[in-house]
């Protein structure tokens, strides 16, 4: 059940993002009918899978692993994984990180960005994982001023 994988938290039907799955969390991920997911942590951070890509692509899953330093999230990251999402729109994403912090901030990011969502309705979802720390709400910031028209 994708709702016990560490503070899942799904954006409509398309989107679903959470910390660290476990290898069997990744096959039931690929039987919700997810086609591609979005790893942003590090191969060091805690819980990760040292062979994660191979278990998903065995599972006829994309895979495609963007590592964001936690303590130092980057503006070309968060682009890079604005190009992933694009070219994966059509598809069934799941984005996670080690506990759903830097992906619950780039979705919020790529949400008011890119998708003209309304920053009111994606903070909400980015607060019900968490409250940005001092280097996060600051690198939000600073991708909001730099983003706009």
């Amino acid at each position: 059940m994708l709702s016990e994988i560490n503070n899942f938290h799904p954006l409509g039907d398309k989107i679903a993002t959470s910390g660290q799955p476990t290898e069997a969390q990744l096959r039931q991920i690929r039987e919700a009918g997810f086609d591609t997911v979005i790893n942003l942590a590090l191969p060091t951070s805690d819980n990760a899978l040292p062979n994660e890509g191979s278990v998903v692509t065995s599972l006829g899953m994309s895979y495609i692993h963007i590592p964001v330093n936690f303590k130092e999230p980057a503006t070309q990251d968060f682009r890079a994984f604005c190009r992933v999402m694009r070219a994966f729109e059509d598809r069934r994403i799941f984005v996670h990180c080690a506990a759903n912090m830097r992906v619950s901030a780039f979705m919020y990011l790529y949400r008011v960005i890119v998708k003209d969502v309304p920053a009111s309705e994606a903070r909400r979802d980015l607060v019900a994982v968490w409250h940005p720390d001092d280097v996060w709400s600051k690198f939000i910031e600073q991708q909001i001023e730099g983003n706009r028209p």
